[in-house]
């Protein structure tokens, strides 16, 4: 069997961070993936590099863990990028990786990459090493691109489908073994690439069931500013997020339950003009509705904060369109909160509607809106449904078990 004292995961797009800013651009649910996977890798006495693409003058190095850090190598002009533009300075960010491991005399029993972008780098870095690669999709650019619909010509100019959808096909070939987070990944790599293999296994994304905790009996509130009762969403602000549907089923709250508020986390420090952009749209559909006095967004939450918004809020509720998994339902759970999850999530094969869970089909402004409603006013259903939450993301979704099948994943195909 082989021993695995030394990994090197890719997460290459975005700001990768140990204490991540998530809901900047390309910054978001991956992040926290591959930092928490990491990091409980490291407690089991694996040595851990996490490389990244080096910008805006940031250190190359940044501890996670004693065992555990972030390793940021230049790649293209020392500026954000987003990551559907980064691909013509790969190549670049291959040949400083490779000297990068060379230089310091390291060898990796494993390289996983994250996405299509680290999929691509680690495709040739494994060529140059000699050595195979893992990889989790994480999202698929043929699905996304079925999902977000749009005029055909403007979403190529935006995501650059052609280019994504070509080296995937490659990649997924070459790669000696995948992750996916739900069988729903498996089968559309069938349907929409023609792809199947027996090294993929299903592994879901954990959650830290440490820090995503009910309140325990004489602990103190963390002070935040919310309404007494309100419904909870924390995302990037994006288009494919659900916010629209989710504020027209709330319209439909307010009628049966005037007092709950809607609380919308998540953003950037400082947003971009495309994050803007998105916002402007959702505030034109709040003036449509009336609902300006109802509706908060709370923009960028700090870490230290947003255990709290789980605990305090009424139910939380996961509105995408797209979503290949959703790990803010999973942390919603382990902190004992009611959850309304969306028919169209990943995450669905892993929850029993109405034991753990309301599944709904978000598109359908009226069953959503009764799904929370329900929630909202049937005391027992909520309590029942909390502590079914709570079962399941410790029973499924520790991060201490989901780091433990990696390494035996790991094994297997080494």
């Amino acid at each position: 069997m082989t021993n695995i004292r030394r990994i090197a995961q890719f997460s290459v797009h975005g700001y990768f961070d140990p204490e991540p800013i998530l809901g900047r651009t390309d910054t978001g649910g991956q992040v926290t993936y591959v930092l928490e996977l990491s990091r409980h890798l490291g407690r089991l006495g694996i040595e851990v590099d996490i490389f990244t693409r080096r910008f805006e003058g940031r250190s190359q190095f940044a501890p996670l863990d004693d065992s555990v850090r972030v390793v940021r190598l230049p790649c293209g002009p020392d500026k954000f990028i987003r990551k559907e533009d980064l691909f013509p300075y790969w190549p670049e960010f291959v040949a400083n990786t490779a000297a990068f491991m060379r230089e310091q005399n390291l060898k990796y029993e494993v390289l996983h990459g994250h996405y299509w972008d680290a999929g691509f780098v680690c495709m040739n870095l494994s060529e140059r090493l000699g050595q195979p690669f893992f990889y989790t999709a994480h999202s698929l650019g043929a699905w996304k691109k079925e999902q977000m619909g749009g005029d055909p010509k403007e979403m190529e100019k935006l995501y650059h489908f052609e280019e994504r959808l070509h080296w995937e096909n490659i990649l997924f070939r070459k790669a000696i073994a995948h992750t996916v987070t739900t069988e729903d990944g498996k089968q559309i790599y069938k349907r929409l690439y023609n792809f199947e293999t027996p090294a993929m296994e299903i592994i879901p994304p954990g959650v830290d069931t440490e820090r995503f905790r009910p309140r325990e009996d004489g602990e103190a509130d963390t002070s935040i500013e919310v309404p007494d009762r309100y419904v909870f969403a924390l995302s990037r602000i994006d288009s494919n997020k659900g916010h629209v549907e989710l504020l027209r089923a709330f319209a439909r709250v307010r009628r049966e339950c005037p007092d709950v508020h809607l609380v919308i986390g998540g953003g950037s420090k400082e947003p971009r003009q495309l994050e803007t952009d998105v916002k402007n749209t959702f505030l034109e559909v709040i003036d449509e509705l009336e609902l300006g006095d109802r509706v908060i967004f709370t923009g960028y939450i700090p870490d230290e904060e947003v255990v709290e918004y789980y605990r305090r809020a009424e139910l939380f509720v996961l509105p995408s369109k797209y979503e290949p998994f959703g790990m803010t339902t999973t942390e919603a759970m382990s902190c004992g909160t009611p959850v309304v999850v969306t028919a169209f999530g990943g995450i669905r094969r892993d929850l029993c509607d109405g034991e753990d869970a309301l599944l709904v089909d978000v598109s359908d402004a009226a069953a959503f809106a009764n799904a929370m409603v329900r929630v909202l006013t049937d005391e027992d259903l909520r309590s029942h449904l909390a502590a079914g939450a709570l079962r399941t993301a410790h029973d499924k979704f520790s991060w201490q078990g989901i780091a433990r099948r990696h390494v035996a994943f790991y094994r297997r195909y080494l």
